[in-house]
C-alpha cells in the first residue's frame, strides 16, 4: 500500500528559561515591550506534522512517503530519516530558505513563548504522482503549505485515492468555502475537539452535516480517548494509560499514524482508533515528537493487553 503523508517537516528548538516571564514583563510598559530572556541552553528535535506521522508509521512497519518542503539546513533531518529507513524522495529542498522551525521557550511555571518561522514551508512541494491510481494508495493531508493541502486533495479526488483531512493548526488560514470543498469527498476528517468546533463555526455545518461531506468524523479528546462519528452513529474509544505523561506534544500525530495503520491493514474504524490510541501513549511517554521507540512485537503486546486480540 502506498501511504502519502503531506504536511510539514520542521526543527523544534526548545529552550528552558530558569525564571518566570512575569517577573520581567512590566504591565504598564507592555506597549513598548523589549525583553531578553537568557536561557539555560537549547535542544533541537525533529518535528513537523508529516515527519512525526511518518516516523510512527515506520515503527508500525509501514513505508510512508513524506510530501513536504525542507530548507538548506536539511542534512541532519535527512540523516535522521534515512537512519530510520524513511524515504526522502517526496521532500523538496528549497535552497533559498531554512527549514521550518519552532523556537519554544518555557519558563519554570510552564508558560511558553513560541516563535515559528515557516521558512521552506512557504513553498509547495508539488509532488508528481505519475500514473498512480487509487486502488493501492491512501493519502493523509496534515497541516503544512496551504496550496499543497488544496492541490493534493484535488489530485486524490481525480485519481480516486482515498484521503484523510487533518486541518489542525492550518484552520485560521482557510477560506470557509475552500475548507468545505477540501473536506467534501474525503475518506474522513480528523481533528481534536477544539479544532472541530472551529470547523463547525467556519463552515456553519454541525457534525451531522459534515458527515454529508466525508465518510467519518474522528475527534481526539486527549486523556478521554477519541470519538468516531459516522452516519450510523457514534463510538467512543478510551485512551490507553501512559506509563508516564512526559510530553503530550506529538501524541495527535502518533494517533494518526496508528489510525492509518489500521485502515491500510483492513481494520474497521473502531479498531483503527484503538491502534491510534496505543501509538499515542508511546509518544506521550517521551520528550519530543520523534523520541519514542518500540518494536512491532512490543506494540502488539501492548495493544492486546488493553484491547484483546488484534
Amino acid at each position: 500500500m502506498h501511504i502519502y503523508i503531506s504536511g510539514s517537516v520542521a526543527y523544534d528548538r526548545i529552550m528552558d528559561f530558569p525564571g518566570k516571564f512575569s517577573d520581567h514583563i512590566l504591565p504598564d510598559k507592555i506597549h513598548i515591550l523589549n525583553v531578553c530572556f537568557t536561557v539555560n541552553g537549547m535542544i533541537e528535535k525533529f518535528g513537523g506534522t508529516a515527519g512525526n506521522i511518518a516516523y510512527s508509521l515506520r515503527l508500525l512497519e509501514e513505508r510512508p512517503l513524506i510530501l513536504a518542503t525542507i530548507g538548506k539546513d536539511y542534512s541532519s533531518y535527512f540523516d535522521w530519516l534515512k537512519k530510520n529507513d524513511i524515504s526522502v524522495e517526496g521532500i523538496k529542498i528549497i535552497n533559498e530558505e531554512f527549514t521550518a522551525g519552532a523556537y519554544i521557550t518555557t519558563d519554570r511555571s510552564d508558560n511558553q513563548i513560541t516563535g515559528f518561522n515557516p521558512g521552506a514551508m512557504k513553498y509547495p512541494s508539488e509532488y508528481e504522482f505519475g500514473g498512480l491510481e487509487g486502488d493501492s494508495s491512501i493519502g493523509l493531508i496534515a497541516p503544512g503549505n496551504l496550496l499543497d493541502m488544496i492541490e493534493y486533495a484535488r489530485t486524490y479526488k481525480r485519481k480516486k485515492i482515498p484521503y484523510i483531512c487533518d486541518p489542525g493548526q492550518s484552520l485560521t488560514a482557510w477560506d470557509n468555502k475552500e475548507l468545505v470543498e477540501w473536506i467534501r469527498g474525503s475518506m474522513l476528517l480528523i481533528s481534536n475537539d477544539y479544532e472541530l468546533e472551529l470547523i463547525v463555526n467556519m463552515t456553519g455545518m454541525d457534525k451531522r452535516r459534515l458527515l454529508e461531506l466525508t465518510g467519518a468524523v474522528i475527534t481526539t479528546l486527549g486523556e478521554k480517548g477519541s470519538l468516531i462519528a459516522t452516519s450510523e452513529g457514534e463510538t467512543s474509544v478510551p485512551a490507553v494509560r501512559a506509563a508516564a505523561i512526559v510530553d503530550p506534544t506529538g501524541a495527535g500525530d502518533a494517533y494518526r499514524a496508528g489510525f492509518i495503520k489500521g485502515i491500510v491493514t483492513g481494520k474497521n474504524l473502531e479498531t483503527s482508533a484503538k491502534i491510534g490510541t496505543v501509538t499515542a501513549a508511546y509518544a506521550i511517554e517521551k520528550y519530543g515528537t520523534q523520541e519514542h521507540y518500540y518494536t512491532y512485537n512490543d506494540f502488539i503486546e501492548r495493544y492486546e493487553s488493553n484491547f484483546g486480540k488484534l
